[in-house]
Protein backbone atom coordinates (compact mmCIF):
# COMPACT_ATOMS: atom_id res chain seq x y z
CA UNK A 1 0.00 0.00 0.00
CA UNK A 2 1.40 3.38 -1.00
CA UNK A 3 1.72 5.99 1.73
CA UNK A 4 2.58 9.65 1.77
CA UNK A 5 3.23 11.65 4.92
CA UNK A 6 2.78 8.45 6.90
CA UNK A 7 -0.78 7.93 5.73
CA UNK A 8 -2.13 5.58 3.08
CA UNK A 9 -3.03 7.50 -0.08
CA UNK A 10 -6.18 5.40 -0.45
CA UNK A 11 -8.03 4.68 2.80
CA UNK A 12 -11.12 5.63 4.73
CA UNK A 13 -11.32 9.12 6.20
CA UNK A 14 -10.43 8.19 9.79
CA UNK A 15 -7.38 6.14 8.78
CA UNK A 16 -6.16 8.94 6.52
CA UNK A 17 -6.59 11.69 9.12
CA UNK A 18 -5.03 9.62 11.91
CA UNK A 19 -2.11 8.71 9.63
CA UNK A 20 -1.46 12.34 8.79
CA UNK A 21 -1.67 13.34 12.45
CA UNK A 22 0.81 10.59 13.32
CA UNK A 23 3.13 11.90 10.61
CA UNK A 24 3.28 15.32 12.26
CA UNK A 25 3.65 13.81 15.74
CA UNK A 26 6.71 11.86 14.55
CA UNK A 27 8.04 14.84 12.62
CA UNK A 28 7.98 17.00 15.77
CA UNK A 29 10.09 14.46 17.62
CA UNK A 30 12.48 14.20 14.66
CA UNK A 31 12.87 17.99 14.56
CA UNK A 32 13.98 17.87 18.21
CA UNK A 33 16.37 14.95 17.75
CA UNK A 34 20.09 15.44 18.17
CA UNK A 35 19.82 18.67 20.13
CA UNK A 36 21.17 19.33 23.60
CA UNK A 37 18.94 20.05 26.58
CA UNK A 38 20.00 23.69 26.40
CA UNK A 39 19.11 23.94 22.71
CA UNK A 40 15.71 22.32 23.27
CA UNK A 41 14.90 24.77 26.10
CA UNK A 42 16.30 27.88 24.43
CA UNK A 43 13.66 30.51 23.65
CA UNK A 44 14.55 31.70 20.15
CA UNK A 45 11.75 34.15 19.36
CA UNK A 46 10.33 37.11 21.33
CA UNK A 47 7.33 35.06 22.52
CA UNK A 48 9.72 32.81 24.44
CA UNK A 49 8.73 29.70 22.49
CA UNK A 50 11.15 26.78 22.68
CA UNK A 51 11.13 23.39 21.00
CA UNK A 52 10.58 21.64 24.31
CA UNK A 53 7.80 24.10 25.14
CA UNK A 54 6.01 23.14 21.91
CA UNK A 55 6.24 19.46 22.81
CA UNK A 56 4.94 20.12 26.34
CA UNK A 57 2.09 22.26 25.00
CA UNK A 58 1.03 19.56 22.55
CA UNK A 59 1.08 16.97 25.36
CA UNK A 60 -1.61 18.95 27.14
CA UNK A 61 -3.51 19.65 23.91
CA UNK A 62 -3.63 15.89 23.18
CA UNK A 63 -4.89 15.27 26.71
CA UNK A 64 -7.51 18.00 26.53
CA UNK A 65 -9.02 17.24 23.15
CA UNK A 66 -8.75 13.46 22.94
CA UNK A 67 -8.68 12.19 26.49
CA UNK A 68 -10.86 14.74 28.23
CA UNK A 69 -13.26 15.79 25.52
CA UNK A 70 -13.52 12.69 23.31
CA UNK A 71 -12.78 10.12 26.04
CA UNK A 72 -14.76 11.96 28.73
CA UNK A 73 -11.87 11.52 31.20
CA UNK A 74 -11.20 14.61 33.29
CA UNK A 75 -7.57 15.25 34.20
CA UNK A 76 -5.86 17.67 36.52
CA UNK A 77 -3.45 20.24 35.12
CA UNK A 78 -0.27 20.96 37.10
CA UNK A 79 -0.94 24.69 36.72
CA UNK A 80 -3.95 27.01 36.97
CA UNK A 81 -5.16 27.99 33.51
CA UNK A 82 -6.81 31.13 34.88
CA UNK A 83 -3.72 32.58 36.57
CA UNK A 84 -1.07 30.86 34.42
CA UNK A 85 -2.45 30.57 30.87
CA UNK A 86 1.02 29.77 29.46
CA UNK A 87 1.76 27.02 31.99
CA UNK A 88 1.55 24.35 29.32
CA UNK A 89 4.38 26.03 27.35
CA UNK A 90 6.79 26.51 30.25
CA UNK A 91 9.37 23.81 30.90
CA UNK A 92 10.32 23.77 34.57
CA UNK A 93 13.93 23.44 35.72
CA UNK A 94 13.04 20.14 37.36
CA UNK A 95 11.70 18.68 34.08
CA UNK A 96 14.17 16.94 31.82
CA UNK A 97 13.82 16.81 28.06
CA UNK A 98 13.14 13.09 28.37
CA UNK A 99 10.36 13.81 30.89
CA UNK A 100 8.67 16.09 28.37
CA UNK A 101 9.17 13.68 25.44
CA UNK A 102 7.84 10.80 27.56
CA UNK A 103 4.80 12.85 28.52
CA UNK A 104 4.13 13.58 24.83
CA UNK A 105 4.53 9.94 23.79
CA UNK A 106 2.21 8.83 26.63
CA UNK A 107 -0.39 11.44 25.64
CA UNK A 108 -0.24 10.25 22.03
CA UNK A 109 -0.63 6.61 23.02
CA UNK A 110 -3.62 7.40 25.24
CA UNK A 111 -5.14 9.49 22.44
CA UNK A 112 -4.82 6.54 20.05
CA UNK A 113 -6.55 4.28 22.58
CA UNK A 114 -9.42 6.74 22.94
CA UNK A 115 -9.78 7.19 19.17
CA UNK A 116 -9.79 3.42 18.52
CA UNK A 117 -13.16 3.31 20.28
CA UNK A 118 -14.72 6.22 18.39
CA UNK A 119 -16.36 6.96 15.08
CA UNK A 120 -15.82 10.29 13.33
CA UNK A 121 -19.56 10.87 13.60
CA UNK A 122 -19.63 10.48 17.39
CA UNK A 123 -20.42 13.63 19.33
CA UNK A 124 -18.50 14.71 22.42
CA UNK A 125 -20.44 14.63 25.67
CA UNK A 126 -17.82 16.27 27.91
CA UNK A 127 -19.38 19.44 29.38
CA UNK A 128 -16.87 21.98 28.01
CA UNK A 129 -17.13 20.75 24.40
CA UNK A 130 -20.52 19.09 24.23
CA UNK A 131 -21.76 18.71 20.67
CA UNK A 132 -18.39 18.73 18.88
CA UNK A 133 -17.94 15.86 16.44
CA UNK A 134 -14.95 13.57 16.75
CA UNK A 135 -14.31 14.39 13.08
CA UNK A 136 -13.92 18.10 13.90
CA UNK A 137 -11.62 17.34 16.85
CA UNK A 138 -9.40 15.04 14.78
CA UNK A 139 -9.19 17.64 11.98
CA UNK A 140 -8.41 20.35 14.54
CA UNK A 141 -5.65 18.26 16.12
CA UNK A 142 -4.14 17.64 12.69
CA UNK A 143 -4.15 21.41 12.06
CA UNK A 144 -2.79 22.23 15.53
CA UNK A 145 0.01 19.67 15.37
CA UNK A 146 1.01 20.54 11.78
CA UNK A 147 1.04 24.25 12.63
CA UNK A 148 3.35 23.68 15.56
CA UNK A 149 5.55 21.36 13.47
CA UNK A 150 6.07 24.33 11.14
CA UNK A 151 6.99 26.52 14.11
CA UNK A 152 9.39 23.84 15.34
CA UNK A 153 11.00 23.55 11.92
CA UNK A 154 11.75 27.28 11.94
CA UNK A 155 13.11 27.15 15.51
CA UNK A 156 15.37 24.23 14.56
CA UNK A 157 16.69 26.19 11.57
CA UNK A 158 17.47 29.14 13.86
CA UNK A 159 19.32 26.85 16.29
CA UNK A 160 21.61 24.99 13.91
CA UNK A 161 20.58 25.68 10.34
CA UNK A 162 19.00 22.25 9.76
CA UNK A 163 15.71 22.12 7.91
CA UNK A 164 13.28 19.73 6.30
CA UNK A 165 14.18 16.06 6.28
CA UNK A 166 17.77 16.64 7.37
CA UNK A 167 17.12 15.77 11.00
Amino acid sequence: METRYGAPVVADEKTTLEGMLDHYRVLLLEICSGLSDEQLRRPIVPSGTSLLGIIKHLSFVERGWFQENVGNEAHELPFDQETDPDGDWRVEESETAEDVFSMYRASIEKSRQVMAQKSLDDLVEFPRRRGYSVRWILAHMLEETARHAGHADILRELIDGRTGTGY
